[in-house]
């Protein structure tokens, strides 16, 4: 029964349904796998931040967003950073950060890598809420023990000037530290480490 049928033409029309078909099933897969990359806006959402500094007075704090959270940056005063060495265990639950969040050049007394310019993740580390700076010592609602630092109003966690947390509260550890790094004195990249390269 197969007279009269042309084998050339059979061969033709497969191969050109099967490029058809290729083609076609191409067509639909790039938009899909195109989907599945980042958009610009959630790539930008996590790229490093850049930071001038150079008009940051003593005991003045400026926000930033970085990756979708605020990113505290202060300048401390020398008495805020002679405060933080009156601290300790006895107050502190976690006074030298040692299970804390921050890049190994600010594991110190001052968590920065330059004492005077304190950066932080601007969240409380018990529920997420965004604590309120209070550099004032011995407010009449914070009491004669408050050194000046963060207090969250959701449940009343405290941090003191270093981001270190106070104990008998609800947060179970000290404010992260993002990594960041400094491009030259006036300028800050928040999102690289200082060991990293930009």
């Amino acid at each position: 029964m197969t007279e009269g049928v042309d084998t050339d033409k059979r061969r033709f029309l497969t191969q050109a349904a099967t490029v058809v078909g290729a083609v076609s099933a191409g067509m639909v897969a790039v938009p899909f796998v195109g989907s599945m990359q980042p958009s610009a806006k959630a790539q930008a959402a996590g790229a490093p931040v850049d930071v001038d500094i150079s008009k940051l007075e003593p005991g003045q704090l400026i926000r930033v967003l970085w990756r979708g959270k605020p990113v505290w940056v202060l300048r401390r005063t020398q008495e805020e950073l002679d405060r933080l060495a009156t601290l300790d265990e006895d107050v502190l639950r976690d006074p030298s950060s040692k299970e804390s969040d921050q890049p190994k050049g600010a594991t110190n007394l001052s968590r920065a890598l330059k004492p005077e310019v304190f950066v932080a993740v601007g969240v409380c580390t018990h529920l997420g809420c965004a604590p309120t700076f209070r550099p004032e010592v011995a407010p009449a609602d914070l009491g004669p023990d408050w050194p000046g630092g963060f207090f969250c109003p959701c449940h009343g966690s405290r941090f003191d000037m270093a981001g270190r947390v106070f104990k008998g509260v609800p947060a179970p550890k000290n404010l992260d530290i993002p990594p960041y790094k400094y491009l030259s004195d006036s300028l800050i990249m928040i999102g690289v480490d200082s060991e990293e390269e930009a």
